[in-house]
């Protein structure tokens, strides 16, 4: 079985303007909303949202910050191979904000939850909302579930969903990827 093409550049296109107009719907001018991209792959979709709040839905007083949870992963000491650390950049306090969390891929809602401790460190926020561009939802191990989500996928655990951006592999598309078989 080869790899199946989820989402095409055209698509996600689409979903990000969905997923824009959704979170204006819901938080206005954003004076009171932050928007928090999970690194590394959650940054390049928070970016592209913010950018298309800016410059096409004329957003002008957001704030966008990328928080690392590398330290705060609960297999952090479990791998074989060390996990690299990112950069976290926020500058700004999360103290009574209402706080949207967004990452590409939400799997198990592992990640989201050490997003969630790591936050933490910034204050304590109004509300936390969680934003994906893929929910895989027979994958979780975690009662975790988003309020903003571009695509549903119904993978099994062994499928992969492979995220590619323009700005790392020079193309917007999401695969579906089977189980490597033990001949490769």
């Amino acid at each position: 079985m080869s790899r199946k093409t989820l989402l095409t550049s055209k698509e996600i296109e689409i979903i990000l303007h969905r997923l824009a107009c959704q979170l204006i719907e819901n938080h206005n001018d954003f004076s009171n909303t932050v928007l928090i991209g999970l690194q590394p792959r959650g940054s390049y979709l928070a970016n592209r949202l913010a950018k298309l709040l800016r410059e096409e839905y004329h957003i002008e007083d957001l704030k966008l910050g990328l928080l690392d949870i590398t330290f705060y992963r609960d297999d952090f000491r479990r791998r074989e191979e060390p996990l690299e650390a990112t950069s976290t950049q926020i500058n700004f306090l999360i103290e009574g904000k209402k706080v949207v969390i967004i990452d590409d891929v939400l799997f198990s809602g592992r990640s989201v939850r050490s997003a969630l401790t790591a936050l933490q460190s910034y204050g304590r926020p109004d509300n936390i909302e969680l934003l994906v561009l893929i929910d895989r939802r027979f994958s979780r191990h975690l009662p975790i579930q988003p309020n903003y989500r571009g695509r549903q996928v119904d993978a099994i655990n062994e499928e992969k969903v492979v995220v590619n951006w323009q700005e790392t592999h020079k193309e917007d598309t999401i695969y579906l990827e089977p189980k490597p078989s033990k001949l490769d």
